[in-house]
């Protein structure tokens, strides 16, 4: 059964979704070429720290970290490691807090330093893919709705959607039915109603949706080394349209 939340915690996630995002604004900030992951990784922990919540993702099924960190093909679950973020990299931060009894996850893409167009363009359309798939979560539409959009205007854009990995519910565990896989057909799946909450998180390839488990037993890559990319929300199914509950 997929769990309802009450207004009063729908407000509460409210909260948290706020300290999530200033958390995840300030790591893109302090983000500059030969910074360590080892170091952002330590600041996130403080910063939650300091707001009076916990990473939902340290020692969850014996996840090693605050926060995932991948980079360029990294498709999700990296390791923060010694690995240093180069000028140009392709950065994902994926971020869980858990604060008043409740979890609120989010994603954000960026590039560290200089651009290029293939990453501002892949940035870009996966911005557009979890519009597309927010606008989906409203009362009386379907999971599959949810999946279905994200794939069509990702493949319409000349981008795959990974099949692999996939958005879930959230609240008082980090994971949470229902599945949201970012791939579908309109129609099918969970009938959304009002006071679900969602982790909508499309991840699109620049090549194949194919990834592959690296040796170290967390971080997905893309099977063919191309480009990914990653954003999410966490939103709460209303009756017009969905509210985001991990923004400013």
């Amino acid at each position: 059964m997929v769990p309802i939340k009450t207004p009063e915690e729908l407000a509460k996630m409210r909260q948290g979704g706020r300290i999530l995002r200033q958390i995840l604004n300030y790591l893109q900030a302090k983000t500059q070429p030969g910074v360590s992951r080892k170091q952002i990784n330590k600041l996130a922990g403080r910063l939650i720290k300091s707001k009076n919540a916990k990473p939902s993702f340290l020692n969850y099924q014996d996840y090693p970290a605050n926060l995932c960190i991948f980079t360029n093909q990294e498709v999700e679950h990296g390791l923060p490691g010694n690995k240093i973020i180069q000028d140009g990299d392709l950065v994902t931060y994926d971020l869980g807090i858990y604060y008043l009894g409740l979890h609120t996850d989010a994603s954000v893409s960026f590039i560290c330093g200089q651009p290029s167009p293939e990453k501002q363009a892949i940035i870009k359309v996966c911005q557009e893919c979890l519009q597309q798939g927010i606008k989906q979560a409203r009362v009386g539409r379907r999971v599959g709705d949810i999946g279905a959009a994200i794939q069509k205007h990702a493949e319409k854009n000349g981008y795959s959607v990974v099949r692999q990995l996939i958005g879930h519910g959230v609240g008082k565990e980090i994971h949470e039915p229902p599945n949201i896989p970012n791939y579908g057909q309109t129609g099918t799946g969970e009938k959304l109603k009002k006071g679900m909450c969602l982790a909508i998180e499309p991840m699109i390839n620049q090549g194949g949706h194919e990834i592959k488990l690296l040796k170290d037993g967390w971080t997905y890559v893309t099977k063919d080394g191309k480009l990914s990319c990653h954003f999410e929300h966490t939103v709460a199914v209303a009756k017009k349209r969905a509210q985001i509950l991990t923004k400013i």
